[in-house]
């Protein structure tokens, strides 16, 4: 049996978009990737990203948000940050042939009425 590659998504807080990454590829792809997210300074799983992605049918309320601290031995084919602070502070993943950048908006710097908020979290989904 082959062993599926990893997949590490990497952001600031690992509180919204690499959980839903993670979410995404977990639920698209499980039987051909291992996913998982962190971030460089994790906080808590944000309540309105686990509401717009219900609305997907991605459930990823059980999920937590992890310190990329606790991955650092680990080996990822793929890392991939998700915001430009993140790839900043990130720690070099030295065997991992595949570094991916996608600059995606934080939502949770939106400053914003709930209902623009959640129109905000579900562009970044």
């Amino acid at each position: 049996m082959q062993k599926k590659p990893k997949v590490l998504f990497l952001s600031r807080g690992n509180a919204t978009r690499g959980q839903m990454a993670e979410g995404f590829l977990r639920t698209l792809a499980a039987d051909r990737f291992d996913a998982t997210s962190a971030g460089v300074d994790p906080g808590t799983l944000n309540p309105l990203a686990i509401e717009v992605m219900k609305e997907v049918d991605v459930d990823i309320s059980h999920q937590q948000a992890k310190n990329v601290k606790e991955l650092l031995k680990e080996h990822f084919a793929y890392v991939i940050s998700v915001g430009d602070l993140a790839r900043e502070k990130a720690p070099i993943f030295p065997f991992t042939p595949n570094l991916v950048h996608w600059s995606v908006y934080d939502p949770e710097s939106a400053q914003h009425s709930a209902e623009e908020k959640k129109i905000i979290f579900r562009r970044i989904r």
